[in-house]
């Protein structure tokens, strides 16, 4: 008898396939007594082990085929770079010598300092680093405690067709994986920003995360059905459940097929509104994807990387050189650059200015409050992003706007920034668009003012949401009542849609609802023009938007912000999707 188990989609795609049910053992670490005279022993035998996981890295690395995206290798080299870190190549040196206890102890005790800091912070993004800080101490504590198999490479296992269940997936394991041809994974933990979830939209892997204990009931080689786009997972499926997967498989594949033609057609609706389409992106990797999409441009690149993994601030030369890395890689398209957003919950190493962490950090010394704060770390970045603008079409935008007083402050540091450039006979465009992230209500709700003073708005949908109505979007026991058509978020939106229209500056969307295919009418509807999403979600919401026809979704867009009910905003919303 058929059964269901749900999760998180973070994928598309439906597929059936033989469970592949991976059982890791756990890693017991125990803390003992050093001896001085063998303290250096230690030592070394430490040292050797992050010799050992570089060098099976750098083999996984070497295995990637060449074909393969830039940006889905980089997070092998993340791994690389971390094992060459202070923060986990150092700091459990001195631990071992300062308190003569064994490596795995010392590891265990800075691994724990360092998902400590990950853990309060509020960036959904930033926050889900720590991914990383596990899975490369993992692979080091295997090694030492001689379980060197234990890192999942799966060398000696046929994994093509298999559905891959497990409690979570490094990115290593995820892309042999793709190479080894598995037809989906299910983890037990996870969610929409990890990164086992964001190579599996990369990839192009149906996936399903945070299916709690799923473990338990699915059985080594098992038929299962993932069902990624919902995200169940059907065990013991009769012959008309598996006829019905085979139907929409054939209809994903001929969905796939004309998604593939709008590679090069215009992003037109049907009563002729040209819509932008950008990318949101990261590394200068990212551009690869975001090209292989046809996007316009790029509408939020995010600096927080450079600040990641090491002990100092990137300098404005170095700074100057990614970003320009990243336009000339454009040909052209625009580049919109968000100036560095972290803070009191974000102590990422280049980024930590000290002092204690924030009890709310939320709420506390973040974004461009921490760049009023400390000059030091915002004007570098003023001087390269200005820099930049010479060379092409540049954007500065600016994150966590809450008054305009702020603003104000802002605007005066970027003016001094100019004359600085001026006098050091630095080239830059005086007329480089500067502007700023609709993200909090406070800024919503004052978006007229910050219209009067800016270039252009960019609604940041992720946290607009969490703090409009108090919901961590993380948080499990909560985050069902994360909401993006709530009555309070659609008037925001329109309110601040209608600012920029009224003052004549275009407004953007670079938060996850821009991508969200449901949503796509109701932003049309509402007047947003230009949209910024992953790369890999541009096909699908460049369909939608040729199918819609924006004076007919106007009309309904107008009585859902005006709807008092949910279930009747439901219904709209719904009836939207139909008149595209």
């Amino acid at each position: 008898m058929t059964f269901a188990l749900t999760g998180i989609g973070v994928s598309r795609g439906i597929v059936a396939g033989s469970a592949y049910v991976q059982r890791a053992s756990h890693l017991e670490v125990t803390e003992y007594s050093i001896i001085a005279e063998r303290v250096e022993d230690e030592v070394a035998r430490f040292e050797q082990a992050l010799t050992t996981a570089r060098q099976q890295l750098q083999t996984i690395r070497s295995r990637i085929p060449a074909s393969t995206p830039a940006d889905i290798a980089a997070f092998i080299d993340t791994h690389l770079l971390m094992l060459d870190d202070g923060a986990l190549s150092r700091a459990p040196v001195d631990i071992i010598r300062r308190r003569r206890c064994n490596a795995e102890w010392a590891l265990k005790v800075q691994c724990d300092e360092l998902v400590s800091v990950f853990d309060e912070m509020d960036d959904a993004y930033l926050s889900t680093r720590k991914d990383d800080v596990n899975h490369v101490v993992n692979r080091v504590l295997a090694i030492l405690l001689r379980q060197p198999g234990r890192s999942t490479d799966h060398d000696d296992v046929e994994l093509g067709g298999c559905i891959v269940i497990a409690d979570d997936l490094t990115p290593a394991d995820t892309i042999l994986m793709k190479h080894q041809g598995i037809a989906a994974f299910v983890t037990e933990h996870g969610g929409v920003n990890s990164h086992s979830a964001i190579l599996a939209r990369s990839l192009g892997i149906p996936a399903i995360v945070a299916a709690h204990h799923v473990r338990r009931y699915i059985r080594q080689g098992e038929l299962v059905i993932v069902d990624a786009e919902h995200g169940v997972i059907l065990a013991d499926a009769d012959s008309r459940v598996l006829e019905h997967v085979r139907e929409r498989q054939r209809a994903e594949q001929r969905a796939r097929a004309r998604l593939g033609r709008l590679r090069t057609q215009p992003t037109v609706t049907r009563d002729g509104h040209e819509i932008r389409l950008m990318a949101n992106v990261e590394t200068p990797d990212d551009v690869l994807a975001m090209k292989q999409y046809s996007a316009d441009g790029i509408g939020l690149y995010r600096t927080e990387l450079l600040y990641m993994n090491r002990a100092d601030l990137p300098t404005e030369e170095e700074q100057y050189r990614t970003y320009l890395e990243v336009l000339q890689a454009l040909d052209g398209a625009p580049l919109t650059i968000r100036t560095v957003d972290l803070g009191a919950d974000k102590q990422v190493d280049g980024g930590r200015i000290g002092g204690a962490v924030a009890t709310n950090p939320a709420l506390g010394l973040r974004a461009i409050r921490l760049c009023l704060r400390d000059p030091k770390l915002f004007f570098p970045q003023l001087y390269a992003i200005l820099r930049v603008s010479a060379h092409g079409p540049v954007r500065m935008m600016l994150p966590m706007l809450t008054s305009i007083h702020e603003l104000s402050q802002v605007l005066q540091m970027i003016a001094e920034a100019r004359l600085t450039l001026v006098r050091r006979g630095e080239a830059f465009d005086a007329a480089m668009p500067v502007g700023g992230m609709i993200e909090v209500p406070a800024a919503a709700l004052a978006a007229d003012l910050f219209a009067d003073q800016l270039d252009f708005l960019s609604l940041g949908t992720n946290d607009l949401i969490q703090y409009t109505l108090a919901v961590d979007r993380l948080e499990e026991e909560v985050s069902y009542l994360y909401e993006p058509l709530h009555p309070a978020v659609l008037r925001l939106i329109q309110m601040t849609i209608a600012a920029g229209e009224r003052k004549g500056i275009p407004v953007s969307m670079c938060g996850e609802m821009a991508g969200e295919t449901d949503y796509i009418p109701l932003l049309l509807g509402l007047g947003l023009r230009e949209f910024s999403m992953h790369p890999s979600l541009i096909l699908e919401a460049r369909r939608v938007i040729r199918d819609a026809d924006v004076g007919r979704l106007s009309a309904v867009a107008g009585k859902i912000v005006a709807s008092r009910s949910h279930d009747e905003i439901v219904r709209l919303t719904e009836q939207l999707t139909g008149l595209r």
